[in-house]
């Protein structure tokens, strides 16, 4: 009797989908982290500047989705999903990397499953999972859909001080997670596609990659900061409610941004003393 099973699926396509898990780790996933980091961390110029970065986003219209889930949920969840098939042992190791020191290897598997784990809390937290009015009124109580793309800035400091100092601790931990998998990642990568294979085209990478993960760390943990911290949700409101109407009233609202489910208003009487 020889039935397929998903164990001779994954042994006999073991070398493509380590490639393809770590290509997906590094494009779109990895490319993807950075440019969200760094434009969380504009928070910090002002909450008008985050503002219109989110503008530009959304500026995609009705294709964000189709571009959110082509391009990062659907890499994200198969990068994810072969990441614990290997930490759990249902991927073949026949690719062992033997020039990893054992703590990295087993650091970069525990911070996959922490990066994992938190993703996924954090889309609940800010975005609540799926759209729809009903729904996002359920997960409301539930501390969830906390965000609101027109009101960018104010939301997204509130949504991290609903439990100080908790949630900005858990951040803080999810994303330093996501860095350092990612920072390690990119010296794997090169490995698994044999960009170095010397010793010393090694130790650069280690060195380029160590530099990165710190730049990288510094920047996410300022952006952290920005709106656990130094946002002033009220002030920041103000400025985003007269930079929509600005936009409404001149045509240039992008598709689908408008205030809906009373969000600003919440916002509003959750900022006040």
């Amino acid at each position: 009797m020889s039935e397929a099973s998903p164990s001779s699926f994954l042994t006999r396509n073991e070398f493509l989908i380590r490639r393809l898990h770590s290509l997906s780790g590094m494009i779109p996933v990895g490319a993807y982290m950075v440019v969200h980091l760094l434009t969380n961390a504009t928070v910090l110029d002002s909450p008008a500047t985050f503002q219109k970065n989110v503008y530009s986003i959304h500026g995609l219209g009705v294709i964000l989705p189709l571009v959110e889930w082509v391009f990062i949920f659907l890499p994200i969840l198969f990068h994810a999903i072969v990441g614990v098939l290997i930490v759990r042992g249902s991927l073949p190791n026949n690719s062992t990397y033997k020039y990893t020191s054992n703590l990295r290897y087993t650091l970069q598997r525990a911070t996959g499953m922490i990066a994992f784990a938190f993703i996924m809390w954090h889309v609940f937290h800010m975005h609540g999972w799926f759209h729809g009015e009903a729904w996002q009124k359920t997960i409301a109580g539930l501390g969830g859909g906390m965000f609101s793309p027109e009101n960018a800035a104010s939301t997204g400091a509130e949504a991290m001080r609903v439990s100080m100092p908790l949630v900005p601790i858990l951040y803080a931990i999810g994303v330093l997670s996501c860095v350092f998998h990612l920072a390690n990642g990119i010296w794997t990568f090169g490995i698994t596609w044999g960009i170095w294979v010397t010793p010393q085209a090694q130790r650069w990478a280690t060195v380029a990659c160590l530099i990165f993960g710190i730049g990288l760390g510094i920047v996410s943990m300022s952006a952290l900061a920005g709106f656990a911290f130094v946002v002033d949700p009220k002030a920041a409101k103000v400025a985003e409610d007269n930079m929509y109407e600005k936009k409404k009233d001149s045509g240039e609202l992008p598709s689908g941004m408008q205030k809906h489910s009373k969000k600003s208003e919440q916002a509003a009487v959750s900022t006040e003393p």
